[in-house]
């Protein structure tokens, strides 16, 4: 039977690549969106893939519509959390709301949509929990307190849940994506790019595809083996 994969941010940028992935690699995949209904159509028409409107930073609305998914498609046994916002600001300029939408979109959310999960996972005795992270929750950055902080606790997330889980058949690892050539970074002005690549040692932004083919690697059987990892894909930028 074909394995079930959900993408959360699944439609747009590095997660539009990840379920792009996932299906070229066999899976059928559900890709999550949180609101741009005209986008999400269009990757679903230019795909084929199944996307699903859901708040994952919701534990209510994320257990009501897993539910609803693995009644209509079946059991889910890879999940990819990729969805994520950023509230730029200094700290000492940072509002409470800046704060709390980020942490809840990036970290919590771990929570809401792998909770519902994970017991049908120990059932079977499979299942592959993908995180995305980011340098910056490794190394910091200037003005991102809290993404930086919420994406460092998707790695403790990883390791913790990784110990309890790998008895069950159950992989759990993060991915921390460097300067990735999506949208959001074309944006950035030229010479603000300019030097964050001269930053790179390979000299040049990482491809979403790239972050794609790992996560199709994560979830298949031959990285049964991996778990608890923490693998950095940003060009040598920071060598943890």
């Amino acid at each position: 039977m074909t394995r079930i994969a959900l993408v959360t941010g699944g439609t747009r940028g590095i997660g539009a690549a990840i379920s792009r992935s996932l299906k070229e690699a066999g899976y059928t995949v559900i890709a999550n969106y949180a609101g741009n209904d005209e986008k999400a159509n269009a990757f679903k028409d230019e795909t084929g893939i199944t996307v699903s409107k859901f708040d994952v930073g919701d534990a209510g609305a994320c257990e009501a519509k897993l539910a609803e998914l693995e009644g209509s498609v079946g059991p889910i046994d890879i999940v990819v959390n990729n969805a994520g916002i950023t509230r730029d600001g200094m700290f000492h300029r940072m509002s409470w709301d800046q704060w709390s939408a980020v942490v809840q979109t990036n970290l919590s959310s771990l929570f809401c949509v792998t909770r519902p999960l994970i017991n049908g996972m120990r059932d079977r005795n499979f299942g592959r929990v993908i995180n995305i992270s980011s340098i910056n929750g490794q190394k910091g950055q200037m003005g991102q307190v809290n993404y930086s902080a919420a994406k460092a606790g998707v790695i403790g997330f990883t390791k913790a849940l990784a110990q309890e889980n790998a008895r069950k058949g159950i992989t759990v690892n993060c991915i921390c994506p460097g300067y990735i050539d999506t949208d959001m970074v074309a944006a950035v002005p030229e010479k603000v790019l300019e030097g964050i690549i001269g930053a790179i040692p390979v000299g040049r932004l990482g491809q979403a595809e790239e972050i794609g083919k790992l996560c199709a690697y994560l979830a298949s059987d031959d990285a049964a083996f991996i778990t608890g990892a923490t693998m950095t894909i940003n060009g040598g930028q920071y060598m943890a």
